[in-house]
């Protein structure tokens, strides 16, 4: 095998957003290894600045189109913490079932649409369409049903209509809620069907781990694998309770990085990682049963650091978030569906938001003024607190496989970024790779 290596992949595919990966490899020595962030920063929090605090979400879910209902949770949230608001229980159950909608809808398009055709080696989903037509039709099966559950909850797919401080404008009628659950319950076969076929192909994931920081919410009370409520944990933590979500930027510690138009975070070691993964490695105890049969399925294990791993943990989340929806519609039949009227009165105050987005922790914070005009925000996305971890995992990645050669060290790299499934132009945008002499 050649001791130099170049490879030059200009803008990755299958990613949300486009980044740098530069890497120098001379005389079999990495000389040079480098995630780089270099697009323009977006500017939301300076766009939120003097307007009212009913306006925020609606503003902010255009951060992500993918993401827009967790966005859009995360700002009420801050909102309500701001104005002490509270919300009701009624309320609350619907938001997270919302929640669940689209957690289903990202965790299906990324291993389905993104991460799949690796594992078969196919350049994109289009080429499995012949190879494999009823796998692919399962996945944009489940992926519908997850738009129609946000259409049904959020009231539309992407940037939610639903949503105020304080409560809803709208909820579900009952019927509509029992049709969802039927749907849901002749759901979790496709999900079986889609794992299956992921554990197919799953030796293709590189066995690679290093040892990593895990950021995420934990719910104690009730105990919960939470993905709405709780505080801010770590696997690093040894026990400690979770910090309350006011504090999370002494958990974020943003900084500036030369290489990077986005921030990066760290907290206990120089980089954590956030995410589906992280969620299972502080929370797999808590699973339902479902979502433990499928991480069975896969071997997968608390306290697993193999970042591959996290598209796993993606599947068994989508069976998580799944069979537990379907209990959570009977409790909110149980008690009777009721119409609400929120009156909101504007005051000065500083609030924070925290939900988990597909793609990890996410926190918003707004400040208002007594007339409920907004003098500052700040928002911290899961991908910019992977940034730092992407680069720690290359510095190990890059020279355990680079003697598999050039092509197999491009495609491990291409994955290893996919696998954190990021969304790279909500932190900043992102990727090509460059190896330069």
């Amino acid at each position: 095998m050649s001791k130099n290596i170049r490879i030059n992949v200009h803008h990755l595919t299958r990613v949300e957003g486009h980044g740098n990966i530069v890497v120098n490899v001379a005389n079999g020595t990495v000389e040079k290894c480098q995630w780089q962030v270099p697009e323009a920063p977006r500017f939301f929090e300076a766009m939120v600045r003097g307007r009212r605090w009913d306006d925020i979400q609606t503003i902010v879910s255009r951060i992500c189109g993918i993401c827009s209902i967790t966005h859009s949770l995360a700002s009420t949230k801050a909102v309500e913490d701001a104005l002490g608001l509270e919300v009701s229980e009624q309320t609350d159950l619907l938001r997270i079932l919302m929640h669940y909608s689209e957690q289903l809808q990202s965790h299906v398009l990324h291993v389905g649409y993104l991460v799949a055709p690796d594992l078969f080696r196919a350049p994109s989903v289009v080429p499995l369409v012949p190879k494999a037509p009823d796998a692919v039709k399962t996945i944009i099966r489940v992926h519908r049903v997850a738009n129609t559950w946000s259409d049904l909850l959020a009231g539309r797919t992407t940037h939610p209509t639903t949503l105020k401080p304080g409560g809803l404008t709208k909820i579900p009628t009952e019927k509509e809620l029992r049709d969802l659950q039927e749907t849901l319950k002749a759901t979790v076969s496709d999900l079986v069907t889609i794992c299956e076929v992921v554990l197919s192909v799953a030796d293709k994931m590189p066995a690679f781990e290093r040892d990593t920081e895990y950021v995420s919410l934990r719910q104690n009370d009730p105990p919960t694998y939470t993905f709405y409520h709780g505080g801010i944990t770590s696997t690093d933590c040894n026990g400690d309770g979770p910090v309350p979500i006011q504090q999370w930027e002494s958990v974020a510690n943003e900084y500036v990085h030369p290489q990077s138009t986005a921030k990066w975070t760290r907290w206990h070691r120089d980089s954590y990682a956030v995410g589906a993964l992280a969620r299972f490695n502080n929370n797999a105890d808590l699973l339902s049963p479902l979502g433990k049969k499928v991480a069975a399925m896969f071997g997968l294990k608390k306290g697993c650091c193999n970042p591959f791993m996290n598209n796993v943990a993606q599947l068994v989340e989508a069976a998580h978030v799944v069979e537990t929806s379907i209990g959570m519609i009977d409790e909110l039949l149980t008690r009777g569906l009721k119409s609400e009227k929120v009156q909101v009165t504007p005051k000065a105050g500083r609030g924070s938001g925290c939900v988990e987005a597909p793609r990890g922790i996410l926190f918003h914070s707004y400040e208002f003024d007594k007339d409920g005009l907004c003098t500052g925000g700040n928002i911290c996305i899961p991908t910019n607190q992977n940034h730092a971890n992407i680069q720690k995992d290359f510095e190990t990645f890059v020279p355990a496989f680079m003697d598999r050669g050039q092509d197999e060290l491009r495609l491990g790299l291409e994955m290893l970024v996919r696998s954190y499934d990021p969304c790279i132009s909500c932190s900043t945008h992102m990727l090509d790779i460059e190896f330069v002499k």
